[in-house]
């Protein structure tokens, strides 16, 4: 049969090229699922944030917040009793007297103390540690005296250009975003081991020298050591950094959303920055303090304002963070490699021969 014939007859010869197919394109019920994920996504990450953010904001509350009494043991047991009649409010220290009780606050045991005095009730406060609380402590124990004028002794007080402790408050959420970004980026670059590992460590510790000048040197919102507020802000970064590009060395590019989630949704309005761990609902204050953003700011102000006191949990925990990121970078390198030589390399395909 000629070739002519073949063609006519819609046959081709053995040896002739087949027909190229053209890609098929993606049908109309496979739109309208995009279009469903769609709608149906984005109110649920909307939920998710306001229940995130607004839940524990709107349920502010004291619960076993620890408040110190001391005096004369008849007088601070009255006034403990007082207290109590929050039901849960307050975790009660009793002291011998106000020497202990300023100890105490200084050493971060308790956020303040009631002392009993033949004057009338004094209150310590300390608004370093929470100027949120000690505003509450103040409102609570003048309820208590009947509306009578309290004697208020701020111990520990915020730095002098931050009373108020909005800076403090506010590096929270750029630290957690600088973290995020440095390991998303590590991710995308296609860094992997050691390269990786650097590059984080790299970036973490700049980040901690610009933050510790321009939320130290130049606001004045921390006192204390520069260095070591350095230090801390840069281990924090890194914490979250860490996390972010581990996640992603096991899961893939999944993992930067996934580690993101935890240290943004969770993490920032968890963290108890603007109150106290204890001022959130159960079990969110301890969760919070389990995460990068709740532990840098607890180990910032332990740093800035206590002189280091407590600040061994929370340094623990942001080191936990970093070691088991940078653990499961090179976990994820190493595995990856082994993936690679064990996949078959392609076989060479011999030329075709003609007639």
């Amino acid at each position: 049969m000629s070739a002519a014939s073949a063609t006519r007859t819609g046959t081709t010869s053995p040896g002739s090229p087949q027909p190229s197919q053209s890609p098929q394109q993606p049908s109309q019920s496979s739109h309208g699922r995009h279009v469903v994920a769609v709608v149906v996504l984005v109110p649920v990450l909307v939920a998710l944030a306001l229940w995130a953010f607004a839940w524990p904001a709107a349920r502010t509350a004291p619960r076993d917040l620890p408040l110190g009494v001391a005096g004369p043991a008849t007088a601070a047991a009255q006034v403990q009793k007082q207290l109590e009649e929050h039901e849960g409010a307050f975790e009660i220290h009793r002291y011998a007297d106000e020497a202990a009780a300023r100890d105490a606050i200084e050493d971060r045991t308790v956020y303040g103390a009631v002392v009993v005095t033949g004057d009338g009730p004094k209150l310590l406060t300390a608004s370093a540690a929470s100027p949120f609380v000690a505003q509450l402590l103040q409102q609570s124990v003048t309820q208590q005296a009947g509306g009578a004028q309290v004697r208020t002794v701020d111990v520990v007080p915020a730095a002098e250009d931050d009373p108020r402790g909005s800076a403090l408050t506010s590096s929270v959420l750029p630290l957690t975003l600088a973290g995020i970004a440095a390991g998303a980026v590590v991710t995308l670059l296609g860094l992997r081991g050691r390269r990786a590992i650097a590059a984080l460590v790299g970036a973490s510790a700049l980040v901690g020298l610009v933050a510790a000048s321009l939320a130290g040197s130049w606001l004045g919102a921390l006192t204390g050591n520069w260095w070591a507020q350095a230090g801390a802000l840069g281990l924090a970064t890194l914490a979250v950094g860490a996390a972010v590009a581990g996640l992603a060395a096991l899961l893939g590019t999944p993992g930067v959303g996934l580690g993101a989630f935890v240290v943004m949704m969770l993490g920032n309005p968890f963290s108890g920055a603007a109150t106290a761990p204890e001022m959130l609902p159960d079990p969110v204050g301890t969760i919070g303090q389990w995460l990068p953003p709740g532990a840098g700011v607890s180990l910032l102000r332990s740093i800035s304002f206590f002189d280091g006191a407590a600040a061994s949990g929370p340094a623990l925990t942001l080191t936990w963070w970093a070691a088991l990121g940078l653990g499961a970078i090179l976990l994820g390198s190493a595995l990856k490699r082994r993936r690679e030589a064990a996949e078959p390399a392609p076989a060479e395909r011999e030329p075709a021969l003609t007639n």
